[in-house]
């Protein structure tokens, strides 16, 4: 009797699983994450519909992006704190109405003014969806069963800019662009009851509220804000020609040194910058700001190859987009198993390798290049995807404790989103000078002294003056058919090498890889 007491003592007691009511609570999460990271890129698609239909000429139609993502990412560092004053439940539920109000509000626009303010109100309401549903899993799911939670997160924020497009394309097409918005109403429907059921009431703590670090709070606003419009808008603007992105960038400047100043002077910094001491956490951060820039910086590039080249519309470009989700539900059910039992730099590192290997299997491009071209590197893209981001979701959480979960989900969200608007900048700045580049050698080795240039105008030209009998239109059609197709040969060569240069942005960051977090020796796993 003695010896059974004993035995039962040494053994050690099964962690308990998480309860009904905590996946409810995760489902609310992923499901909000998942209306958040969809509105990003579901416009996107759709946008010449909505400029025609509300009468944004030009690039003035950009807004409708820029102003959800400056909002989203002023909104996200933001999160923890709102939290802590309102309440996880309070929170989400005002945020899922509002996001709800503004929503309406974009679908029933006229105009660009109404559209831009509907889609920062979005962008604030959002923000907030993407770092609660990581704060979620940290905090309601027991560690063995985590590795389920973040997968499930992790999933939603790939999948739902790749589903943006297609939705929106497909509603577009359809339907009527006004869909992409109304779209969310029964969807937020859903979220506001499983948040009811998911969550525990919750109070409002104003003190927090009172003795908040306002000035970080400022220096946050201003200094990102201004930042995400610099960088989105900076290249249609001609950079630092304009004067509007001089003011805005001295804005950003002041802005984020206000923000370095609350670190020393407020109690409770609204961000909360010293996680960066953890060298675990501040190599996710790393990492997960150079995979945004590739995440975003593919969701732009493929589509504008297909569209400008391959002539592709938005439809068929978002379905050859979804091809790189395929790896991500084939890997569902076992991926929580792998998470749990294999170290996660070896995932991490594996995940970049393919990454890498899919760019650079994209830089032998052709002006013939068409969707089905892009399959293999798509599926390998997607592997990739999901082998790095996955863990990275769980070694975010794992370097920090739970008290400071909130703060490490909206820094890790942050420097993905921010990782995104800076690769952007820097990929549409480089595919302009190159385009230039290679267009400027292409014409001068074409040249009326060029035996091959005269040969191919000549050939050209016949075939046009057989159609219809006018030499000199004919010389002029096979004139401006070269000058099409040197336009076109310019803008394979700058894709393929803008491909070339994200490949090696991401090979980089395989150092950075081995300074994650090692997993506890004994950490159950998600089999267990």
């Amino acid at each position: 009797m003695v010896a059974s007491v004993a035995n039962a003592q040494a053994a050690p007691a099964h962690p308990p699983n998480a309860t009904a009511a905590d996946w409810i609570a995760v489902a609310a999460g992923s499901l909000g994450a998942l209306l958040a990271t969809l509105d990003i890129s579901i416009t996107n698609s759709a946008l010449p519909q909505i400029q025609g239909q509300i009468g944004a000429a030009g690039t003035e139609g950009t807004w409708i992006s820029t102003g959800y993502l400056m909002s989203e990412i002023v909104m996200i560092p933001l999160t923890a704190w709102l939290t802590r004053v309102f309440g996880l439940r309070n929170f989400l539920i005002t945020n899922t109405l509002l996001f709800t109000l503004f929503s309406m509000m974009c679908g029933f626009s006229h105009s660009l003014p109404q559209m831009v303010i509907g889609r920062i109100g979005q962008g604030f309401a959002g923000g907030a969806m993407i770092p609660t549903a990581q704060t979620i899993v940290a905090t309601r799911l027991p560690r063995h069963q985590m590795p389920i939670g973040m997968t499930m997160f992790g999933l939603i924020v790939l999948l739902g800019p790749l589903l943006g497009p297609v939705v929106g394309g497909w509603l577009a097409e359809n339907i009527d662009w006004s869909w992409c918005f109304f779209l969310n109403l029964p969807v937020s429907i859903a979220l506001i009851g499983l948040l009811l059921f998911g969550l525990k009431r919750d109070h409002v703590d104003l003190h927090q509220f009172v003795n908040a670090d306002w000035l970080g709070i400022v220096g946050l606003t201003a200094g990102l804000s201004c930042l995400t419009v610099v960088l989105e808008e900076g290249q249609r603007e001609r950079w630092f020609e304009s004067s509007m992105i001089v003011w805005l960038s001295v804005v950003a400047a002041c802005g984020i040194a206000v923000l370095l100043i609350a670190q020393f002077t407020a109690k409770r910094p609204i961000v909360r910058l010293s996680l960066l001491k953890n060298k675990s956490y501040a190599s996710v951060i790393m990492i997960v700001f150079t995979v945004g820039a590739g995440l975003y910086g593919i969701a732009y590039l493929l589509p504008q190859f297909l569209s400008t080249v391959a002539g592709y519309n938005a439809e068929q470009s978002g379905a050859v987009m979804l091809v790189s989700g395929v790896p991500a539900f084939i890997m569902m059910p076992i991926l929580p198993r792998v998470i749990g039992k294999i170290d996660s730099r070896i995932l991490v590192i594996a995940g970049l390798a393919c990454f890498t290997a899919s760019c650079m299997a994209d830089i032998a491009l052709t002006a013939q290049s068409v969707g089905h071209d892009f399959f293999a590197s798509q599926l390998l893209r997607g592997v990739g995807q999901v082998l790095a981001m996955m863990p990275l979701n769980q070694a975010s959480m794992a370097a920090v404790s739970k008290q400071e979960a909130g703060d490490a989900a909206g820094l890790y969200n942050m420097a993905r989103n921010l990782g995104g608007s800076v690769g952007l900048a820097l990929i549409g700045t480089f595919i302009d000078r190159r385009t230039t580049f290679h267009d400027q050698i292409i014409r001068e080795s074409v040249t009326a002294n060029s035996a091959i240039g005269q040969e191919h105008i000549q050939a050209s030209a016949a075939g046009f003056f057989a159609s219809h009998g006018d030499a000199a239109f004919a010389k002029l059609q096979a004139l401006g058919q070269l000058a099409a197709q040197i336009d076109v040969q310019a803008i394979v060569m700058t894709y393929s090498e803008t491909f070339y240069v994200l490949g090696i942005a991401l090979a980089l960051c395989v150092p950075l890889a081995f300074l994650l977090k090692r997993p506890s020796a004994g950490t159950p796993s998600a089999g267990h």
